[in-house]
């Protein structure tokens, strides 16, 4: 018998003994679907602030910091709000965590918040970097969110991001490049300025044509355009084992000026043949910075990073279905399919 590593990220039926612990509470009660494989969906509190620069607290709480910052309360339980591109927010997570010794967390992007470019980060009381949770971590939860390309409307509950929990320090397995796929008629959508807001909890409610333009490559090559925000599809497919997990971060900046996918969790068996999934695409959320920049088809853009899992997940990605399963290029759940 194969033995899992006892340092690895911890797998559906392991987050869900922290939550029966109290190492996982909530203000409301957990939805049934908000454990994933290898990771906790969290949702939006009651409030958001708008703030007039983003922070770290450092040796301070977040709530501490706040009123340094904050320019106006939004109350989310009158129907929601609109958070308009270009703006910082602080919102409040209704989960809390009191991490037991050894327990520690990474935040993340859920996919559909980086696939309409909402850039959004953890926070922690003493926090001295985004999206990291430390060992043992007693507190509430924060996310930064920074809508870049288009407005959205968000209500209590809705899901923006992810935590992934882990035991100890897990080992890097592998890490693989990721190219990007420019050899298609069609290679991938730029969205649209000034577009319409995007209701964050409503799927499949949205025309693609209003938000995304598609682009065609040239030769296959792609220009990049400064501060534009591109959905792009990798060159191969991608390929999770059912006791790993993997993150997708991006390349040394050097070798381009542009950063790849803000959503970057991969859950255990994503892309294969146990899970019914093999032929998935890496989707890559692909923002330029200030020059131009010329992408060749092959290109290679990111690295998936694999970890182990403490123990083989209970459920496996897409068993209940997902709007993800057996992609290639797509855009976010909230969209009608591209005709």
């Amino acid at each position: 018998m194969t033995e899992t590593p006892s340092a690895g990220i911890l797998p559906c039926q392991s987050i869900e003994d922290l939550v029966a612990q109290g190492a996982i509470t909530s203000l409301t009660p957990f939805d049934a679907d908000q454990v994933q494989p290898a990771s906790l969906d969290l949702r939006l509190g009651l409030r958001v602030w708008r703030v007039r620069a983003s922070f770290l607290p450092g040796r301070r709480k977040v709530s501490e910091r706040l009123p340094d910052v904050a320019m106006h309360e939004l109350d989310l339980t009158r129907g929601g709000a609109v958070l308009e591109r270009g703006c910082v927010y602080i919102a409040e997570i209704q989960e809390t965590l009191a991490l037991p010794p050894g327990i520690s967390a990474r935040g993340n992007p859920k996919s559909s918040s980086g696939r309409v470019d909402v850039f959004v980060r953890l926070l922690t009381d003493h926090g001295h970097a985004f999206d990291d949770v430390v060992e043992g971590y007693h507190g509430p939860l924060y996310l930064e969110i920074a809508p870049q390309t288009f407005s959205v409307l968000v209500r209590p509950g809705t899901r923006l991001n992810q935590l992934r929990l882990k035991r100890g320090k897990p080992q890097i397995l592998e890490t693989r490049s990721v190219g990007v796929d420019l050899s298609s008629g069609m290679a991938g959508f730029r969205g649209r300025r000034h577009a319409g807001v995007i209701d964050l909890d409503h799927e499949d409610g949205h025309d693609p044509r209003d938000f995304w333009e598609p682009l065609e490559p040239r030769k296959g090559e792609l220009l990049l355009d400064p501060n534009e925000f591109y959905i792009l599809a990798s060159k191969d497919d991608i390929e999770i084992p059912v006791l790993q997990a993997a993150e997708m971060t991006p390349i040394d900046p050097a070798v381009g000026e542009f950063r790849v996918h803000y959503a970057g969790f991969f859950d255990p068996g994503f892309g294969t043949a146990e899970t019914d999934s093999v032929g998935s695409k890496g989707v890559l959320e692909v923002r330029s910075h200030e020059t131009p920049f010329l992408l060749e088809d092959g290109q290679t853009v990111a690295r998936l990073v694999y970890e182990p899992l403490t123990a083989r997940p209970t459920r496996l990605y897409g068993e209940d279905g997902s709007h993800y399963l057996r992609q290639g290029l797509k855009l976010s759940k909230h969209f009608k399919v591209w005709k």
